[in-house]
């Protein structure tokens, strides 16, 4: 085991990529002499920027005519000896099969697997539910370490630091809270419509030392150009919007990838979650900050809404609102 070789594929969204973050720390902390390369989108290569314990970050190749024999040669170059596949998929199975890695671990277990004796972790239907963060790192049980912590991390260096500060000077000249609002979520979690969001900034914007900040590259056409509010991360690319979500003091949002930066950086969040198995907070919510999750009753899914956590706005009697979010806000600020 001292000449790992490892390659962690993490090819999804935002907030998979920052909970998989535990993975490479885990490893080099038992391995400090390892290798370990992360294979990403380029739209989420940011996550992993200034990460110590990653040597090389690789961007999947997602042009239209993209080679399989390409693929195939830049990863043999490296000479892995193990790849952990945190979201398999049949063609990524063959192209690290056909890149000689002999070690391939990957979750649950069809066919092209089988084919390719490839070795799997199982969900066993999220029973007992433990956060996804954990289960990512049940491939790191597979080389034999058992001690480890799953809090993510993103790193900035010396100069984003810095930025960060003026980042801070700028949107709060006098020292103000800097609340932040992600109103949208990628139809990725339960959420309220953004006319909920809209009376939340506005109740936000009549207390005193307060900044508002609309944290979405794109905000909802009801939020755009409200006054007083600040919008920095329009036509941002992820690193820059990486670095405005390290100056708040506090992110508001539903279950989204903007809320596992935020965790991951150590800013405080408050979360609308729903306790469906497949959204729960005891699944998904945010790790390593100060944080408060906020949930309909009990009973509210299945009996108010319909259950369906893609169409659930928590409308309705015992849902969430800007009413409840406004109040949980100011209890936490005053907490502080």
């Amino acid at each position: 085991m001292r000449n790992l070789r490892i390659l962690i594929i993490r090819p999804d969204r935002i907030g998979d990529v920052v909970l998989s973050t535990p993975i490479p720390r885990e490893i080099k902390k038992n391995y400090p002499e390892s290798y370990i390369a992360v294979l990403v989108r380029d739209y989420t290569k940011d996550v992993y920027l200034n990460n110590p314990y990653v040597d090389k970050i690789i961007t999947l190749d997602e042009t239209k005519n993209k080679s399989v024999l390409k693929e195939i040669k830049r990863l043999r170059d490296f000479n892995f000896s193990h790849a952990l596949m945190l979201l398999p998929t049949e063609r990524l199975n063959w192209v690290l099969f056909l890149s000689g890695i002999k070690c391939r671990i990957g979750v649950g277990y069809k066919f092209f697997q089988f084919v390719t004796n490839e070795k799997s972790v199982y969900r066993n239907k999220y029973i007992p539910v433990r956060h996804e963060a954990d289960y990512c790192l049940d491939m790191v049980r597979k080389l034999d370490i058992n001690s480890f912590s799953f809090i993510p991390e993103i790193f900035l260096n010396d100069e984003e630091t810095e930025l960060r500060e003026k980042i801070r000077e700028s949107f709060a000249p006098n020292g103000e809270l800097l609340l932040g609002i992600n109103a949208s979520s990628g139809n990725s979690a339960p959420n309220m419509k953004t006319s909920e969001y809209k009376k939340l900034i506005e109740k936000l914007l009549l207390l005193k030392n307060i900044k508002v900040i609309v944290t979405d590259s794109e905000p909802p056409h009801e939020l755009k150009n409200i006054e007083g509010v600040t919008y920095p991360n329009l036509n941002k690319i992820l690193r820059e919007a990486i670095i405005n979500f390290s100056a708040l003091d506090l992110l508001i949002s539903a279950s989204t990838g903007p809320m596992h930066i935020a965790a991951a950086l150590k800013v405080k969040t408050i979360s609308l979650f729903c306790p469906t198995t497949a959204c729960s907070p005891e699944l998904w919510g945010p790790l390593g900050n100060n944080s408060l999750i906020i949930l309909p009753i009990p009973n509210y899914h299945g009996v108010v809404c319909s259950g369906d956590p893609k169409n659930c706005f928590f409308e309705g009697t015992g849902g969430i609102d800007a009413e409840k979010v406004f109040d949980k806000v100011k209890e936490f600020i005053k907490a502080e």
